[in-house]
């Protein structure tokens, strides 16, 4: 069969199993509940950690564990309104979880511009213009660079936006772009981080910076720290800081390691689904999936069925991995830490 047969067939065989679990359980026929009961249970129970850790209740790092599994789950679901899988027809409650969702996400893009990104990427995934992957590392090689700056959106995309942009402007030479989606892929990719994203970033680097330094001073007594009027912002932004930057932090990297992994790059075949992502189910990975919702487990599926909510992913997920595999999805290429996430062998 060629690509096409094989994924119109996987397409075909995972809806069907799809819709025999919502025979089973026609409850999750209720979608828009089901993610308007998520959202508020995640928000509600991430602003109570809040609190129980500010009135000394629980300890940081708890707090930190639990905001990121729940911020994980968030970003789950935003990621299905972005494919506007709740509240299409109501615009009002649609946007309000958008919005709920970005403000306890400071460190992602916004969720209007991310939007463009995201359908592009399913569009041309694994190509050089698919901006959404590159703009968190997905094809560069494995370095203590790359490592660093997995999750950081800000100084990670200034260091690669030159060699992104000119890529880009070579797509639209070789004719594989259209100049007016290249202009549109820029812009998303700028004013997405614009203001809250590139505000959030600068908080941490200066609370990281601060953390350092006093650091220095007790071991080596260096003689310098930031000036009292920085103190006493970061001392204001405490709050920000530990209720939800520094657990963003922690489900950014871990989500950005895992996507940027299991999406492949380079030499992808244009169109062909199957080279365009793998499952990741390995044990060693559990740590990063936790506070990505096992994006690993269940990202692969989305490329071909998208239109379906991420926890009917979850549930009905063994079915879905066995048609894959079946099918010739690769799962658990561990190569693709080796080969800068091509889908071939670089010769």
């Amino acid at each position: 069969m060629t690509h096409q047969e094989r994924t119109s067939k996987i397409r075909k065989e995972i809806l069907e199993s799809y819709k025999a679990l919502k025979c089973k359980y026609p409850l999750l026929k209720y979608q828009n509940a089901i993610g308007l009961s998520i959202f508020l249970l995640c928000v509600g129970l991430s602003l109570l950690m809040g609190y129980l850790w500010y009135i000394d209740v629980v300890p940081a790092w708890i707090l930190i564990v639990v905001n990121a599994f729940l911020f994980g789950v968030l970003h789950e679901l935003e990621h299905d309104l972005i494919h506007y899988m709740y509240f299409k027809g109501n615009k009002a409650i649609h946007n309000l979880m958008l919005f709920s969702v970005w403000i306890l996400r400071p460190l992602t893009l916004n969720p209007w511009f991310r939007r463009t990104l995201h359908l592009h990427h399913h569009r041309f995934s694994g190509t050089l213009h698919d901006v959404e992957e590159r703009g968190v590392t997905n094809g560069e090689k494995w370095t203590l660079r790359r490592l660093l700056f997995t999750p950081d959106l800000v100084l990670g995309n200034l260091l690669r936006v030159r060699g992104l942009f000119s890529d880009i402007k070579r797509e639209v030479d070789n004719g594989n772009l259209k100049f007016e989606t290249a202009h549109k892929l820029k812009l998303c990719g700028v004013f997405g981080l614009i203001p809250l994203t590139i505000v959030s970033h600068i908080i941490l680097y200066f609370f990281g910076a601060d953390l350092l330094l006093d650091f220095l001073n007790r071991k080596f007594e260096i003689g310098f720290v930031f000036p009292a009027v920085i103190k006493a912002i970061l001392s204001w932004c405490n709050p920000i800081i530990y209720i939800i930057l520094l657990p963003n932090l922690l489900r950014q990297f871990c989500l950005h390691f895992i996507t940027s992994n299991l999406h492949y790059f380079g030499d992808v075949e244009k169109g062909n689904v199957i080279e365009q992502t793998q499952i990741l189910t390995v044990w060693w990975t559990y740590p990063f999936q936790i506070f990505c919702f096992f994006f690993g487990w269940t990202h692969g599926i989305h490329h071909f069925v998208v239109n379906e909510s991420f926890y009917v992913r979850h549930i009905a997920r063994k079915k879905a991995h066995e048609i894959m595999k079946a099918h010739g999805v690769r799962f658990n290429d561990m190569g693709t830490f080796r080969r800068a996430n091509r889908f071939n062998e670089i010769s």
